[in-house]
């Protein structure tokens, strides 16, 4: 199997990469990233040898080069995408032209070149909206609260009409929050962990009990290979550990690994639109697939740390000023629309 990885030079699609690699030897890996924000050349250096690895430059919406390439392709994971909320915030439009005219034109290029692809649409629990009670399923409406879950939502949307209406193998997966190794430094687990390294204030916006389902990102990359392989055509699967953690617990959780006093805990200004509680039913895939994920919360969060510690040289670079900002959505704002001034 030919496997074309979207975006696999960003943080699940770089560790989804290498746990095909590892889980699928004989299958070949064409990884197109174009390089932008989160994406990190240095992830796969150690695999550029390897001869069924292929590494191509390029955008999803550039819609000749994914033309040439999808005519040898017998499946793709769309990883490509702008991920971060509060960029979104700031900047819409990249949302758009990548998390949407992007899906499309993979789309559009499978309808028209390759309809035998099989193509799983990696999304995010976000789509849903932020919920007090209960879990989403994946019959649930989508009620996207910012302009990068809307994006998704769109995405999401044209996938399930491409399969309807062209009849395309096309499955969408939604995930809840992930963690690990290669995650960019904006993130809230790597920024709180570089962020205390470098003896910084911690930002937490508001109160910090925004209550996310944090999973490890080898859970989640073996859910979309399970997908990849045995799920239906024109299915959503939700994606979930069941560990619901406060954000101010996890916050806590890597100072006490770090040996940090909680001290560094700075509460800062919400930031629009957050979501109190993401929370999603996975009983389909685990009924379905057999999947279940393998890694405890804790001690997968403690190796996380482990490996952001010991690799200060893949961070190091990434971390600006920008990056490890306590409010990024309000960067480039005009004086007058900042709160803090």
């Amino acid at each position: 199997m030919r496997i074309l990885v979207t975006g696999g030079l960003g943080f699940i699609g770089t560790n989804f990469i290498r746990h095909m690699l590892s889980e699928e030897p004989q299958v070949e890996i064409v990884n197109l990233d174009k390089m932008g924000v989160g994406s990190n050349p240095k992830n796969m250096e150690d695999l550029e040898d390897i001869a069924n690895y292929t590494f191509i430059k390029g955008d999803i919406s550039n819609s000749d080069l994914i033309n040439s390439v999808i005519k040898d392709i017998d499946a793709v994971v769309n990883f490509a995408a702008e991920t971060h909320v509060d960029r979104s915030i700031k900047d819409p439009w990249a949302f758009v032209q990548s998390n949407i005219l992007g899906t499309f034109t993979l789309l559009e290029s499978i309808r028209k070149h390759n309809r035998s692809v099989n193509f799983v649409q990696v999304s995010t629990d976000e789509v849903y909206g932020g919920i007090q009670r209960g879990s989403f399923h994946e019959f649930d409406r989508v009620n996207p609260s910012n302009p990068y879950s809307a994006s998704k939502a769109s995405a999401d949307m044209l996938c399930l009409a491409y399969n309807k209406t062209y009849g395309l193998d096309v499955k969408i997966t939604r995930c809840t929050n992930n963690f690990g190794p290669y995650q960019f430094p904006e993130k809230l687990i790597p920024k709180t962990i570089i962020r205390a390294l470098k003896n910084l204030q911690v930002p937490v916006y508001g109160t910090g009990e925004n209550i996310r389902d944090w999973i490890y990102v080898l859970d989640h990359c073996e859910a979309i290979r399970l997908v990849l392989k045995n799920g239906r055509s024109g299915e959503i699967y939700n994606i979930s550990s069941g560990n619901e953690v406060p954000n101010i617990k996890v916050v806590k959780e890597i100072l006490r690994y770090l040996g940090k006093d909680e001290d560094l805990i700075s509460f800062v200004e919400d930031r629009p639109g957050h979501d109190v509680r993401y929370s999603l039913d996975s009983s389909k895939i685990r009924s379905e697939l057999s999947w279940k994920p393998r890694h405890n919360f804790s001690s997968a969060l403690k190796e996380t740390v482990k490996w952001y510690v010991e690799n200060e040289s893949w961070w190091r670079p990434l971390a600006t000023e920008e990056v490890l900002h306590p409010a990024p959505w309000k960067l480039h704002l005009h004086p007058h629309e900042r709160n803090d001034c």
